[in-house]
């Protein structure tokens, strides 16, 4: 792809940030499924190293935390003998935090839903925000430790816990029944309970879902090495946090967390990639 366009670079780039999977990308571009998967591994590196180090100081004051399920090679039960245990073969779980004024997604990690995945991450947001802030994740008990590990006891923090009814359809093994109720439950300092929710995050994770061929469930679609997965969740968090206009906000994430000063676009960022090469 070195040798391409910044015009055809852009339109892989396009199709990509549209949900398109690799190979519907070959026939929309004409460019081989190799080079795709190369540029995304050259883009993916770049968009990870740019906003590891451009999201710092956040001022965000309310946060909420959730995690997504995936998986890489084979589902769970299909995964051979010769690889269980293995990390990034089976079941992956992507660990994400948003700013519920801004929108913005300023960090995710890639890993297993355990505590050590989740202290990993939540000590990473610590170390990005500038201020003492309100955060709201899940019931899953992972967070308790892992909260106390990355934040000690400067923070408000709280859970919501949903509870759904059960349903007897086929749809429900692969999402919940109908929402009939929150508990919220302070863990530590004073959160205020009119800010503590996961709807932001929950509808992020949709998002993830449907701008990601990858992530969508009932597919051949999925990724077949860890590599590609996390590389295509970062060019994924550069596009919504830096290129696409939020509905909400109607400008960027970045923009409005002022991480950057205006709306990029996808030639801005392959100009930047490649001539930084």
């Amino acid at each position: 792809m070195n040798t391409s366009s910044t015009a055809k670079r852009v339109q892989v780039l396009s199709a990509l940030a549209e949900g398109n999977s690799i190979r519907s990308t070959v026939r929309m571009t004409g460019v081989a499924k190799n080079t795709i998967v190369k540029m995304l591994a050259t883009v993916g590196e770049w968009c990870a190293k740019f906003q590891h180090d451009a999201m710092k100081n956040l001022t965000g004051k309310t946060w909420q935390v959730d995690e997504i399920w995936s998986f890489v090679y084979s589902k769970a039960k299909n995964v051979p003998a010769s690889m269980q245990g293995e990390f990034g073969v089976g079941d992956v779980w992507t660990f994400t935090a948003i700013d519920a004024d801004s929108k913005l997604i300023p960090t995710w990690l890639v890993g297993s839903r355990d505590t050590c995945t989740a202290t990993a991450f939540l000590t990473d947001l610590a170390s990005r925000l500038a201020n003492r802030v309100q955060l709201t994740t899940d019931g899953h008990k992972m967070y308790l430790n892992a909260t106390e590990a990355a934040f000690g006891g400067d923070i408000d923090y709280s859970m919501l816990v949903k509870m759904y009814t059960k349903s007897g359809d086929a749809e429900s093994k692969y999402s919940p029944g109908e929402c009939c109720g929150a508990k919220k439950t302070s863990i530590v300092g004073h959160p205020d309970r009119e800010l503590v929710s996961t709807s932001y995050v929950e509808r992020a994770n949709l998002t993830m879902r449907m701008r990601m061929r990858r992530f969508t469930r009932l597919t051949n679609a999925h990724s077949k090495k860890l590599e590609n997965h996390e590389h295509a969740l970062s060019f994924f968090f550069m596009h919504y946090n830096f290129i696409r206009i939020h509905e909400t906000i109607r400008m960027t994430p970045a923009m409005k967390a002022k991480v950057t000063d205006h709306k990029w676009s996808l030639e801005e960022l392959v100009e930047k990639i490649y001539n930084s090469n």
